[in-house]
Protein backbone atom coordinates (compact mmCIF):
# COMPACT_ATOMS: atom_id res chain seq x y z
CA UNK A 1 0.00 0.00 0.00
CA UNK A 2 1.41 3.41 -1.02
CA UNK A 3 1.54 6.44 1.76
CA UNK A 4 -1.36 8.13 -0.19
CA UNK A 5 -3.23 5.12 0.26
CA UNK A 6 -2.87 4.31 3.19
CA UNK A 7 -3.82 8.17 4.13
CA UNK A 8 -6.68 8.15 2.36
CA UNK A 9 -7.47 4.37 4.30
CA UNK A 10 -7.06 6.43 7.85
CA UNK A 11 -9.78 9.10 6.51
CA UNK A 12 -12.14 6.83 5.72
CA UNK A 13 -15.33 7.00 7.84
CA UNK A 14 -13.91 9.68 10.08
CA UNK A 15 -16.40 12.11 11.32
CA UNK A 16 -15.96 15.44 12.69
CA UNK A 17 -18.56 16.11 15.50
CA UNK A 18 -18.47 18.80 17.67
CA UNK A 19 -18.44 18.44 21.44
CA UNK A 20 -17.43 15.03 20.99
CA UNK A 21 -13.39 13.94 22.42
CA UNK A 22 -11.25 12.31 20.44
CA UNK A 23 -7.90 10.56 20.89
CA UNK A 24 -5.61 11.66 17.91
CA UNK A 25 -2.15 9.94 17.22
CA UNK A 26 0.17 11.31 14.14
CA UNK A 27 3.35 10.43 13.41
CA UNK A 28 6.86 12.77 12.53
CA UNK A 29 7.73 11.69 8.92
CA UNK A 30 9.82 8.53 9.14
CA UNK A 31 9.16 8.08 12.32
CA UNK A 32 12.55 10.35 12.70
CA UNK A 33 12.81 11.09 16.28
CA UNK A 34 12.63 14.93 15.32
CA UNK A 35 10.62 16.23 18.99
CA UNK A 36 13.97 14.81 20.62
CA UNK A 37 15.10 18.18 19.75
CA UNK A 38 14.04 20.47 22.81
CA UNK A 39 13.04 23.35 20.71
CA UNK A 40 11.51 21.09 17.85
CA UNK A 41 9.12 19.77 21.03
CA UNK A 42 8.03 23.08 21.94
CA UNK A 43 7.42 24.50 18.52
CA UNK A 44 4.57 21.41 18.69
CA UNK A 45 3.25 22.28 21.71
CA UNK A 46 2.77 25.75 21.30
CA UNK A 47 0.56 24.84 17.56
CA UNK A 48 -1.06 22.90 20.16
CA UNK A 49 -2.17 25.83 22.30
CA UNK A 50 -2.64 27.92 19.07
CA UNK A 51 -5.59 26.24 18.57
CA UNK A 52 -7.45 26.26 21.94
CA UNK A 53 -10.41 28.32 19.94
CA UNK A 54 -11.50 25.27 18.05
CA UNK A 55 -10.69 22.36 20.17
CA UNK A 56 -9.89 22.29 24.03
CA UNK A 57 -6.99 20.45 25.22
CA UNK A 58 -7.52 17.42 27.40
CA UNK A 59 -3.96 15.68 27.38
CA UNK A 60 -1.44 15.43 25.10
CA UNK A 61 2.54 14.08 25.25
CA UNK A 62 4.69 14.40 22.93
CA UNK A 63 6.98 11.25 22.31
CA UNK A 64 10.43 11.81 20.22
CA UNK A 65 8.34 10.26 16.80
CA UNK A 66 4.36 10.98 17.68
CA UNK A 67 2.07 12.77 19.37
CA UNK A 68 -0.88 11.81 20.95
CA UNK A 69 -3.70 14.38 21.42
CA UNK A 70 -7.27 13.77 23.41
CA UNK A 71 -9.67 16.82 22.74
CA UNK A 72 -12.63 18.02 22.49
CA UNK A 73 -13.77 19.29 19.24
CA UNK A 74 -14.63 22.77 19.33
CA UNK A 75 -17.98 24.08 17.29
CA UNK A 76 -18.28 24.39 13.80
CA UNK A 77 -14.36 22.74 13.63
CA UNK A 78 -13.20 19.81 11.33
CA UNK A 79 -10.92 17.35 12.85
CA UNK A 80 -8.77 16.96 9.78
CA UNK A 81 -8.70 20.90 8.77
CA UNK A 82 -7.47 20.84 12.89
CA UNK A 83 -4.88 18.46 12.80
CA UNK A 84 -3.76 19.70 9.49
CA UNK A 85 -3.30 23.36 11.28
CA UNK A 86 -1.52 22.03 13.88
CA UNK A 87 0.49 19.83 11.79
CA UNK A 88 1.44 23.37 9.15
CA UNK A 89 2.04 25.51 12.47
CA UNK A 90 4.24 23.69 13.87
CA UNK A 91 6.45 22.59 10.98
CA UNK A 92 6.42 26.63 10.12
CA UNK A 93 7.45 27.57 13.26
CA UNK A 94 10.37 23.97 13.38
CA UNK A 95 11.64 25.41 9.87
CA UNK A 96 11.35 28.81 10.71
CA UNK A 97 15.44 29.84 10.99
CA UNK A 98 16.69 26.72 8.94
CA UNK A 99 18.52 26.99 5.96
CA UNK A 100 17.53 23.43 4.99
CA UNK A 101 13.67 22.90 5.75
CA UNK A 102 13.01 19.29 7.17
CA UNK A 103 9.97 17.10 6.59
CA UNK A 104 7.99 17.15 9.93
CA UNK A 105 4.95 15.24 9.37
CA UNK A 106 4.11 11.81 8.15
CA UNK A 107 0.76 12.14 5.99
CA UNK A 108 -2.61 11.72 7.89
CA UNK A 109 -3.35 10.91 11.66
CA UNK A 110 -5.21 8.19 12.94
CA UNK A 111 -8.21 9.07 15.91
CA UNK A 112 -10.15 7.53 17.77
CA UNK A 113 -13.96 9.40 19.16
CA UNK A 114 -14.07 8.11 22.51
CA UNK A 115 -18.04 6.69 22.98
CA UNK A 116 -18.31 7.86 26.78
CA UNK A 117 -16.66 10.58 29.05
CA UNK A 118 -15.81 8.10 31.66
CA UNK A 119 -13.11 6.97 29.60
CA UNK A 120 -11.68 10.26 29.87
CA UNK A 121 -9.60 9.47 32.95
CA UNK A 122 -8.08 6.22 31.27
CA UNK A 123 -6.87 7.72 28.11
CA UNK A 124 -5.39 10.77 29.73
CA UNK A 125 -3.56 8.15 31.71
CA UNK A 126 -2.45 6.23 28.65
CA UNK A 127 -1.14 9.49 27.42
CA UNK A 128 0.50 10.90 30.40
CA UNK A 129 2.16 7.60 31.36
CA UNK A 130 3.45 7.03 27.46
CA UNK A 131 7.13 8.19 27.94
CA UNK A 132 7.13 5.57 31.34
CA UNK A 133 6.07 2.62 29.19
CA UNK A 134 8.80 3.66 26.11
CA UNK A 135 11.49 3.43 28.92
CA UNK A 136 12.03 7.30 28.52
CA UNK A 137 11.80 8.22 32.06
CA UNK A 138 11.37 6.10 34.89
CA UNK A 139 8.65 8.80 36.09
CA UNK A 140 5.65 10.72 34.47
CA UNK A 141 6.89 13.86 36.42
CA UNK A 142 10.62 13.75 35.08
CA UNK A 143 9.42 14.33 31.14
CA UNK A 144 9.11 17.85 29.41
CA UNK A 145 6.50 17.06 26.69
CA UNK A 146 3.17 16.57 28.43
CA UNK A 147 0.10 18.42 30.28
CA UNK A 148 -3.42 17.73 31.22
CA UNK A 149 -6.33 19.48 32.47
CA UNK A 150 -5.56 17.13 35.48
CA UNK A 151 -3.84 14.38 37.29
CA UNK A 152 -4.88 11.78 36.07
CA UNK A 153 -2.94 9.80 38.16
CA UNK A 154 -4.22 7.28 41.17
CA UNK A 155 -1.81 7.72 43.85
CA UNK A 156 0.54 10.42 42.84
CA UNK A 157 3.32 9.07 43.77
CA UNK A 158 2.87 5.56 41.68
CA UNK A 159 4.05 5.72 37.83
CA UNK A 160 2.98 2.22 37.47
CA UNK A 161 0.05 1.92 35.39
CA UNK A 162 -3.40 0.41 36.45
Amino acid sequence: MSVGAGSRALRRGRVSLPGCFYLVTTLSASRAPLFADFHDARCVVRALHSVAPQAQTMAYVLMPDHLHWLLRLGEATNLSALVGLVKRRASKWINRDSPSPKRVWAAGFHDHALRKEEDLGAVARYIVLNPVRAGLVKSWRQYSHWDAMWLPLPGAADNRER
